[in-house]
C-alpha cells in the first residue's frame, strides 16, 4: 500500500451520510442507533462517523473487527466509550490497559473458575425460584424490569454475602439502571457537551457517584473486619494475590472491579432473558422443545449447575437471542499507527464497531434478522465462522465472566419455563432500545401456569 500522509489516507475513508454541522452524526446515533450502525456496512468495511467534530472510524466487517480485537489488539487501548464509563468503573478490567489490565485479569480469573461458578449457581437458582414464586396466574408482568431485578439481585448476592453489603445492594438496585440508561448517550455525545449540565450527564454522574461511595464503604468495612473468609466475590477479590508478585488489590482497585462486574453483568443478562421469553412466545414449537428438554434433564428438582451443559436446546436459543440483541457499540483508540482496511490510522484515532450490526450482517448469516436457533445445530454451525460470532468479544479483551452469564441465564430460563408460559400483553410490541446492549423499551407479559 502507498501509505502517504495519515491525513490524506483518512480523507479518503467513506463518510456516513447524514452529518449535520457541529453535531456530526451524533443526532442519528441518539435517535436511531441500531439502524444507523447497521446501515454503515452499506458504505464500506471502514466508515467515518463524526461525533460532533471528533471522527470515529467504524469497522463494519467481521475481518476488520477481528483485526481490532485480536490480530492488532496490542496497538489499541480502550476508547471514548470506556472513558465515559470511568466515573463508574474507574480503572477496572473494562477500562485498564497494558500491564494493569494483565495483572488484574490474572488476579480475577480464579473468581470465574468452574468451582466458583458452581457455588454462585446456588444463589442464581434461589433468586430464579423466588422470581417464579412471586408471580400469580394471569398476572401482567413488566418482564424487562423483572429480569433486570433478577440480574441485579443475583449480582448483589454473589458480590456481597454478609449484612455489610446490604447498603450496596440497595444502591445497586436504585442507581445501576440509571447509569446503564445514560451510558451510550454520553459515549456518542460530542466532546463539547461533556461538561454541560444536561439531564443525562446529571443523572449519570449522581448515580455513579452514589454507587462508588457506597461500594467504597462496604469494601473498607469488610477489609477492616477481616472479612475475607466468605465465598462472595468481594471476599475473593480482597484475598486475591498475584502469583508473580504476591501483591493484592487496593481498596480502590477492588471497588473498580466490583463496579465493572455490575456494569458488565446486569444489563446483558436482563436483556437476554427478556428477549428470550418474548421470542419463545412468538415461536411456540421452539418453546415446547425447550420445556420438554428441561423436564427430561431436570425433572421436578431445582435446576443446578450440572444441568447447564446438558440443556443443549436452551444454549442454542440463548446463542440466537444474543446474536440478535447484542452489544450496541464498542470503541478502541490506536496507540500506534495501524493499517486497517487499506488505510493508515495514526495513533490516537478512535475506532468503533458494533457486534449488534455484525451479528445481523446478511453476508455472514442466512436470513440474518430471523430468529432461528437451529442455525446453531452442529450440522449448520460450521457455516458460521468464529470471527462472525463473538457475543462476549474476542482476544485479550474477551469478557472474563461469560461462563457466569451463561450459567445465570440458563438457570433462570429453565426455572421459569418449567412453571410458567409467558404471552405478550395485548396492545404493545416491544421495540429495541440501544444501551450497552439492545434491550426492550417495555415488555408487558401475562403469565399462565405451564400445566394450565
Amino acid at each position: 500500500m502507498s501509505v502517504g500522509t495519515p491525513s490524506a489516507e483518512l480523507r479518503s475513508v467513506p463518510v456516513a451520510p447524514g452529518a449535520i454541522p457541529l453535531l456530526g452524526h451524533a443526532l442519528r446515533l441518539w435517535r436511531e442507533p441500531l439502524g444507523f450502525l447497521s446501515s454503515l456496512r452499506d458504505n464500506g468495511d471502514l466508515v467515518r462517523v463524526d461525533l460532533g467534530t471528533m471522527p470515529m472510524y467504524v469497522a463494519t466487517s467481521a475481518e476488520l473487527i477481528h483485526e481490532v480485537t485480536v490480530r492488532q489488539a496490542r496497538s489499541f487501548e480502550k476508547g471514548r466509550f470506556f472513558d465515559r464509563l470511568r466515573p463508574l468503573a474507574g480503572n477496572g478490567l473494562a477500562n485498564s490497559d497494558g500491564e494493569v489490565h494483565r495483572r488484574h485479569r490474572r488476579l480475577i480469573q480464579p473468581m470465574f473458575h468452574p468451582q466458583r461458578i458452581a457455588a454462585y449457581a446456588e444463589a442464581m437458582g434461589a433468586n430464579a425460584r423466588a422470581l417464579a414464586d412471586s408471580w400469580s396466574p394471569g398476572q401482567e408482568v413488566e418482564l424487562e424490569q423483572a429480569m433486570a431485578q433478577y440480574a441485579i439481585e443475583t449480582l448483589a448476592t454473589t458480590l456481597f454475602s454478609t449484612d455489610m453489603g446490604l447498603p450496596a445492594v440497595v444502591a445497586i438496585r436504585e442507581n445501576l439502571p440509571v447509569v446503564l440508561k445514560n451510558l451510550l448517550v454520553r459515549a456518542a455525545s460530542p466532546k463539547f457537551l461533556d461538561r454541560f449540565p444536561i439531564r443525562s450527564n446529571r443523572e449519570f454522574d449522581a448515580a455513579a457517584a452514589t454507587l462508588r461511595r457506597v461500594i467504597d464503604e462496604v469494601v473498607a468495612e469488610t477489609r477492616g473486619s477481616g472479612g475475607t473468609g466468605h465465598n462472595d466475590l468481594l471476599s475473593v477479590l480482597l484475598a486475591a494475590r498475584d502469583d508473580e508478585t504476591g501483591d493484592g488489590l487496593s481498596d480502590v482497585e477492588v471497588r473498580d472491579e466490583l463496579s465493572t462486574l455490575l456494569f458488565a453483568g446486569a444489563e446483558t443478562t436482563a436483556a437476554t432473558l427478556s428477549w428470550t421469553f418474548y421470542e419463545l412466545s412468538q415461536h411456540p414449537a421452539v418453546e415446547e422443545e425447550l420445556v420438554a428438554e428441561v423436564r427430561a434433564v431436570v425433572g421436578d428438582r431445582p435446576v443446578d449447575v450440572e444441568d447447564v451443559p446438558r440443556l443443549e436446546s436452551v444454549r442454542r436459543v440463548l446463542d440466537e437471542v444474543i446474536r440478535l440483541h447484542g452489544v450496541t457499540m464498542l470503541m478502541r483508540r490506536t496507540t500506534a499507527p495501524v493499517e486497517l482496511g487499506g488505510y493508515l490510522l495514526p495513533a490516537g484515532t478512535e475506532v468503533g464497531f458494533s457486534l449488534y450490526a455484525m451479528h445481523r450482517d446478511p453476508s455472514l448469516y442466512e436470513n440474518a434478522d430471523r430468529f432461528d436457533p437451529d442455525r446453531w445445530l452442529p450440522e449448520r454451525r460450521g457455516a458460521i465462522t468464529r470471527q462472525a460470532y463473538i457475543p462476549f468479544g474476542a482476544g485479550n479483551r474477551k469478557c472474563i465472566g461469560d461462563a457466569f452469564v451463561w450459567t445465570e441465564a440458563t438457570i433462570a430460563l429453565a426455572t421459569v419455563l418449567a412453571r410458567w408460559r409467558l404471552s405478550p400483553a395485548p396492545g404493545h410490541v416491544p421495540k429495541e432500545v440501544a444501551s450497552a446492549v439492545a434491550h426492550a423499551d417495555t415488555m408487558p407479559m401475562v403469565v399462565t401456569p405451564r400445566d394450565a
